[in-house]
C-alpha cells in the first residue's frame, strides 16, 4: 500500500496544491495514513527542506528579504503536514506505537531543527536583510500586505535564530544542541507520562450503597465504563476513572467522602515518586535545568527573562505586579468563601455517609460547594443539563458566531475524520465563500490525553497571491451521551466550549500573508483573549435565549433560571481566582530561578504557592507532576497569560456591553483588529486600535463584584 504522504501529500506535489489528497479542500485522508507511513514521511520531508535550505544558503544573489526571508518562511512545508498530522493524533488518538514512533522521531526533529537555527552561512543572510531594515524598505506594498507585515516577519525571523543559537560560537552551539535535545526529550516523557498514568488508574465500585448522591447519567455513565472493561452487565459495577466527565461529577456529587478523597489523592499523585513507570520528577527537574541553561547560554539571567521578552508583560517584574495585584484583591473574598462553606458544611444536613469534616479538605470543596451553589441560588447542574444538550449547544455557539461575524457551518461527512466521534464542517463567510474547515472532537477515549484544546492541521497564509485557507480542530473530554439521554452538559463544560471555540475563531478568521504570523501565532500572554472573551457571553440571557432548550420538552430556558446563571456568575470567584494564581505563581517560580534546581519539588512547590493557599494541603499532594501545561504544554513562563487575559477580555467586552453583544460594528472591529490580524504587530498596539485605550483591572473586578 502506497504512503500517502509521499506519494500524494510530498513528492512530486505543490505545496499550494489544495487538491494534492484528492480531498475536499485538501483535508488529511485520515482513513488512508498508516502508522508506518510516519517514520518515511518525517524523513522525506526533512530531506526536502534541507533542500530548500540549501537553495536559499546557496543563492549567489545578495539577500533580499524575498530570496531569504520570505523563501526560509516558505520552506518546511512538507515536514509541518506530517507534523501537523502525527502530533495531533498524538494528543487527540494516540497509542503505545505511535508514541513509539515519536520517542525515535523526536531527537531527528530537534537535531534538524538545529541544523537550519545554527546554520552560520543561513544565519548570515538573514542578519543582512535585519541589518538593512532601517537602510531600505524590505518589500514593496502590496494590495495583500503593508510594510508592517514584512517587517514584523524579518524581526520574528532574527530572533527566531538569535534565540536559538544562532549567535552562538561552535562550542556554545554544540552545547545548545545538546540541550535542546535533551528538553526536547524531556518534555515528551513528561505529557506521555501524565496521559499514561491518568489512563492507568480507575476505581470500581461494586456496591450501590457507594453511589448515593450521583445523578443517573453519572451512574449510567460509570455502569457503561465498567461494561467497556470487560464486564456485561451493571452487576458487574461502575467504574470511575481520572477523565473530566468522570473525575469531576464523582467530586461534586459523590456523598461517600472517604471515596471522594481516594479518587482526588489519585489525581493529585498522578507521576509522583512511586508510580515507577509513570514518575515526572526527574523529567520536571531535567526540563527546568535544561531551560534554564538554555536562557543562560543565550544571555539570559533566567529562562522567564528570555520568554517575556516577546511578551504583553515584557518582564517578570510586571507579570508579578498583576499577580499580586489581584491576589490582594481577591484573598479577603476567598477566605470568606472558605468561612462561609466550612459554616454551611457544619451546620447544614449533610447525609450520613458523608462524613462531618471538622475542617474543609480539598477533596470536601467540590462537593460542599455545589450543595452551597444550590442552596443559595436554588441552581446545580442537574437543573441546568437538560438545556445544554451538545447538539443544541453547537448550534447555539455557531449562531453566536455567525451573528457577530457573519460566517455560517455546513456539516460534511465526506470530508475524512480521524476516528468516528469526530465530525467535519464547513465554514463559510458572510458572502458564502469558503474560509475553513472545522473539526469537533467531543468526547474521552482512551489514547485523547485530558482537557481541551484548539490546534491546527493547515493554518492560513497566502502565497503568490493566493490564499491557503485553515484546517482548525477543537478538542474536548465532554460527557458522553447514555443509553438513556443524549450528551448533555453541565455549564462549565459549556464554558469550555466556547472558550475552544474562540480559539478556533482566531485561527479560522486569521486574514494575514505569513504563516508564521498567522492565527494563534500571537505572544501567549495575547493568545487567551479571543478565548475568554466568548466566556462572557454565557452570562447574557440573549445569547442563551439562542439555543438552550429542554432536550426532552423543547421547551426554553426560563427566565428565572437564566437569572440565577447570571447571578451565580461569580459564586466562589475569590477561590477560583487564587487557584489560577497559584498555579500562575509555581510556574514563574520555576522559570525564575537563576541557579541549577537541586531541592525537594514538594517542597518548593508548596513555598512557591504558599500565599494562595486558602484550604489545608496534603504534604504527599502534588501540582507540579502533572502539570502539563508549563512542562509539556508550551505555558512555560506564561500560566500568568489567563490572568492576563482575563483583565484584557473583561475590558474588551464591557464595549460589547456597552454597544450590545451582537453590536456589528463592535464585532468588526474585534475581527479587524484582533482576530484576523494574528501576531502581524504588537498586541498592546491591536488592542489600543480595538478599545481605544489601555486595559486596566477594574473591569475584572467589577465583572467579579470585587471592590
Amino acid at each position: 500500500m502506497e504512503n500517502i504522504f509521499i506519494s500524494q501529500g510530498i513528492a512530486g506535489h505543490d505545496c499550494n496544491d489544495d487538491n494534492r489528497y484528492n480531498t475536499l479542500h485538501g483535508t488529511f485522508p485520515f482513513d488512508k495514513i498508516r502508522l508506518d507511513d510516519y517514520e518515511p514521511a518525517f524523513r522525506k520531508a526533512m530531506e526536502l527542506h534541507d533542500a530548500e535550505i540549501e537553495q536559499i544558503v546557496n543563492n549567489c544573489k545578495e539577500p533580499t528579504f524575498e530570496n531569504t526571508i520570505e523563501a526560509l518562511e516558505y520552506s518546511g512545508q512538507d515536514l509541518e503536514r506530517v507534523g501537523a498530522v502525527f502530533f495531533n493524533l498524538l494528543e487527540a488518538e494516540g497509542s503505545d506505537e505511535m508514541m513509539a514512533i515519536a520517542q525515535k522521531m523526536q531527537p531527528e526533529l530537534t537535531a534538524h531543527a538545529n541544523n537550519i537555527t545554527l546554520n552560520e552561512r543561513l544565519f548570515a543572510r538573514v542578519k543582512a536583510v535585519y541589518d538593512n531594515r532601517e537602510v531600505k524598505e524590505v518589500k514593496e506594498p502590496t494590495s495583500l500586505t503593508s510594510f508592517k507585515e514584512p517587517l514584523k516577519l524579518l524581526d520574528v525571523t532574527y530572533h527566531g535564530f538569535a534565540d536559538n543559537g544562532a549567535n552562538l560560537n561552535d562550542e556554545e552551539k554544540q552545547k545548545y544542541r545538546e540541550l535542546s535535545t535533551k528538553l526536547g526529550n524531556y518534555t515528551l516523557e513528561f505529557g506521555q507520562n501524565v496521559l499514561n498514568a491518568t489512563n492507568a488508574y480507575s476505581m470500581l465500585l461494586t456496591d450501590k450503597k457507594d453511589l448515593a448522591g450521583l445523578p443517573q447519567d453519572v451512574i449510567e455513565a460509570a455502569a457503561q465504563k465498567a461494561q467497556e472493561k470487560g464486564g456485561t452487565s451493571t452487576s458487574d459495577g461502575w467504574l470511575f476513572d481520572l477523565s473530566a466527565p468522570s473525575y469531576v461529577a464523582f467530586m461534586k456529587y459523590a456523598d461517600n467522602r472517604e471515596l471522594r478523597k481516594k479518587l482526588y489523592l489519585a489525581s493529585v499523585t498522578k507521576c509522583i515518586g512511586g508510580h515507577e513507570n509513570f514518575d515526572n520528577i526527574e523529567n520536571i527537574k531535567g526540563i527546568i535545568n535544561a531551560r534554564l541553561e538554555i536562557a543562560q547560554l543565550l544571555g539570559y539571567k533566567s529562562y522567564s527573562d528570555k520568554v517575556l521578552r516577546k511578551r504583553m508583560a515584557k518582564n517578570s517584574e510586571n507579570v508579578f505586579e498583576l499577580l499580586d495585584e489581584l491576589l490582594e484583591g481577591f484573598t479577603p473574598a476567598a477566605r470568606q468563601e472558605v468561612r462561609e462553606l466550612q459554616e454551611f458544611a457544619n451546620w447544614h444536613w449533610i447525609p450520613a455517609c458523608a462524613g462531618m469534616p471538622s475542617e474543609l479538605m480539598p477533596y470536601d470543596w467540590a462537593y460542599y460547594s455545589n450543595k452551597l451553589k444550590g442552596s443559595k441560588f436554588d441552581l446545580n447542574d442537574e437543573l441546568i443539563k437538560p438545556y445544554f444538550e451538545l447538539g443544541n449547544v453547537t448550534k447555539g455557539v455557531f449562531e453566536l458566531a455567525t451573528k457577530l461575524y457573519g460566517i455560517t457551518f455546513k456539516k460534511n461527512m465526506e470530508i475524512p475524520v480521524y476516528q468516528e466521534d469526530v465530525e467535519a464542517f464547513e465554514v463559510f463567510d458572510k458572502d458564502g465563500k469558503y474560509l475553513a474547515v472545522l473539526y469537533t472532537d467531543f468526547f474521552p477515549r482512551t489514547g485523547k490525553r485530558p482537557g481541551a484544546w484548539m490546534t491546527e492541521f493547515q493554518g492560513q497564509s497566502v502565497r503568490d497571491g493566493r490564499q491557503i485557507r485553515p484546517h482548525i480542530s477543537i478538542v474536548m473530554n465532554f460527557t458522553r451521551p447514555t443509553a438513556t439521554k443524549p450528551a448533555l452538559l453541565t455549564f462549565d463544560e459549556v464554558n469550555t466550549f466556547v472558550h475552544e471555540f474562540g480559539h478556533a475563531l482566531h485561527g479560522m478568521l486569521a486574514n494575514t500573508v505569513y504563516p508564521s504570523l498567522s492565527g494563534t501565532s500571537v505572544y501567549r500572554d495575547f493568545v487567551e483573549l479571543p478565548s475568554q472573551i466568548m466566556e462572557n457571553f454565557l452570562r447574557e440571557k440573549e445569547f442563551l435565549d439562542l439555543f438552550a432548550v429542554h432536550y426532552e420538552t423543547g421547551e426554553k430556558i426560563p427566565a428565572e433560571l437564566v437569572q440565577k446563571i447570571v447571578n451565580a456568575a461569580n459564586f466562589q470567584v475569590g477561590y477560583g481566582c487564587l487557584r489560577q494564581l497559584s498555579f500562575a505563581y509555581l510556574d514563574m517560580a520555576y522559570h525564575s530561578i537563576t541557579e541549577p534546581f537541586t531541592g525537594e519539588i514538594g517542597d518548593f512547590e508548596r513555598e512557591s504557592t504558599s500565599a494562595t493557599q486558602i484550604l489545608p494541603t496534603i504534604p504527599e499532594t502534588m501540582i507540579s507532576p502533572a502539570f502539563s501545561h508549563i512542562f509539556s504544554g508550551g505555558y512555560a513562563a506564561g500560566y500568568y497569560s489567563y490572568k492576563w487575559a482575563e483583565v484584557l477580555d473583561a475590558d474588551a467586552f464591557a464595549l460589547f456591553k456597552e454597544r450590545g453583544i451582537f453590536d456589528k460594528e463592535v464585532a468588526q472591529s474585534f475581527y479587524e483588529n484582533i482576530l484576523s490580524r494574528g501576531g502581524t504587530e504588537d498586541p498592546m498596539d491591536l488592542y489600543l486600535r480595538f478599545r481605544k485605550q489601555k486595559p486596566t483591572t477594574a473591569a475584572l473586578k467589577q465583572r467579579c463584584g470585587i471592590q
